[in-house]
């Protein structure tokens, strides 16, 4: 997948944010997107392929993978990070709305044209609420996936061994799962820099209500 569209509009979004703001912008790109780019993919790259099981009856390893991976941490990753990202998106369309509208007063009323927005970037009114509204989305976002992943891996940790006794499989089996150690390392720092994103969002937004 090719996430390079990402970093530009974290880029674009970063003229626009408040201080705390920008170390969001800061800690999602370093610290999430290109560790999830750089490392998480290659950790995950082998979960199916190297899941194994003591038995060689067919269907029988799939199965039980199926059942102790329902989704797999990479795609539920990709997916924060697009529903993430994308009230951002929104902040930048409200931007590009204001902008839009001056030109088309300037075209209308010529050398009598008289700026609505003298600072379209500047976050008053209608922008101030969908900035409001983007901060309350992203941590929302970021705590309904915490949980998620709360559900389907307590407490965000992979054993070394499962023991799986569903059809097809003859009797319990015992399953081992590729490289656990090294993947619960990588969840607990996921897990960490969500909390970190989610405080940095309501710091924020209380110094949006705070400072209105």
């Amino acid at each position: 997948m090719n996430w390079g569209w990402f970093e530009g509009l974290l880029r674009a979004v970063n003229v626009y944010s408040t201080a705390f703001g920008r170390i969001w912008l800061s800690l999602v790109f370093i610290f999430r997107l290109l560790v999830y780019l750089v490392a998480a993919e290659k950790v995950w790259s082998d979960d199916h392929k190297d899941f194994d099981c003591n038995t060689r009856q067919p269907g029988c390893t799939n199965v039980c993978f199926d059942h102790f991976f329902p989704i797999s941490h990479i795609r539920l990753w990709a997916l924060q990070l697009i529903l993430v990202t994308c009230p951002s998106l929104l902040v930048l369309m409200h931007v590009a709305y204001r902008e839009a509208k001056e030109e088309r007063l300037r075209e209308i009323q010529g050398d009598n044209y008289h700026r609505i927005y003298p600072n379209p970037g500047k976050k008053r009114g209608g922008l101030w609420w969908t900035y409001l509204l983007s901060l309350v989305f992203k941590a929302s976002v970021d705590l309904v996936f915490l949980y998620v992943f709360f559900r389907l891996y307590r407490n965000y940790t992979l054993p070394r061994v499962v023991k799986c006794e569903l059809p097809p499989c003859p009797n319990v089996v015992d399953c081992f799962i590729s490289r656990p150690t090294e993947k619960n390392i990588f969840t607990l720092f996921m897990v960490v820099t969500t909390c970190v994103c989610v405080v940095l969002n309501l710091i924020e937004a209380t110094y949006l209500i705070g400072k209105r």
